[in-house]
């Protein structure tokens, strides 16, 4: 399909950030924005009420804002200098949950999906049951849409470094929470979709992470997890021509435990 069918000019850029309390880094969010300037944000772990989501200042910023959000925990939104369209909150299926963990809308002709994995706590929890089931689900209502998948990006904090070479130490987390062989095949699924992971489209190479504890020196030692991604459909994915970790966002004073990661599309 030619580059005439896009509403949205490419080049596109598309980045995602678990920002770890969108009012703690409200400052550090919108220096990013500047900075960045991606024409497509999904934000995780925003942790605050619709009612206290800074709209107004972000639109003030050149940034248009849907958001999905629950006190303290939690909390999804999609940013973009577009008008996001076609909202929807939660999963296809429309059954109730009461953890605010996606939100989708249509910006331009790329239907954007940005979700926050459950954590899953330790592997044959309960927990990890419904983070399972969550992606299960996210599965389901994507695999729905399969002929349709085409111009779909889904963005976020997944909770699960697909590979020992998204982990500094695999025989450490062997089997752990984030790298157990349930999980990743969770991530899989969604690649059997025909979702493509857009940063190994351009680094296969190991040492690549996206979060670090905050013990320990763990991100001057780089003992980190490649936990968020970008996944892109097949057209989209075509034209990415970038993908990166905007790692130094992981610097200075009150970091996320999350830096960016970020994709771009041109034709």
């Amino acid at each position: 399909m030619g580059h005439a069918s896009w509403k949205l000019a490419l080049p596109l850029k598309i980045a995602s950030w678990n920002i770890n309390s969108l009012r703690k880094r409200e400052e550090r969010l919108l220096l990013w924005l500047r900075e960045a300037s991606p024409d497509v944000v999904c934000l995780q772990e925003t942790k605050c009420t619709d009612e206290q989501f800074p709209a107004a200042t972000l639109r003030d910023g050149g940034y248009a804002s849907v958001f999905h959000g629950q006190k303290s925990y939690n909390g999804v939104a999609i940013l973009a200098k577009e008008e996001p369209r076609e909202v929807r909150m939660g999963f296809c299926d429309e059954v109730e949950d009461a953890q605010a963990r996606i939100i989708a809308a249509t910006v331009g002709d790329a239907r954007v999906i940005c979700i926050y994995a459950p954590n899953g706590q330790a592997v044959g929890s309960t927990a990890y049951q419904y983070k399972l089931e969550w992606y299960r689900r996210l599965t389901t209502c994507l695999r729905e849409k399969e002929d349709a998948l085409e111009r779909v990006v889904v963005c976020g904090d997944f909770n699960v470094a697909p590979n020992d070479e998204d982990v500094q130490d695999p025989a450490l987390w062997h089997g752990a929470i984030m790298c157990s062989e349930e999980e990743r095949a969770a991530f899989r699924a969604l690649g059997e979709l025909g979702l493509a992971d857009t940063l190994r489209l351009h680094h296969p190479e190991p040492g690549i992470f996206s979060w670090w504890d905050y013990r320990m020196l763990a991100f001057p030692k780089n003992r980190g997890l490649r936990i968020d991604a970008i996944l892109a459909g097949s057209e989209l994915a075509a034209r990415c021509s970038a993908a990166g970790v905007a790692r130094d966002m992981r610097k200075g004073k009150e970091p996320s435990d999350h830096a960016p990661v970020w994709a771009e599309f041109s034709d």
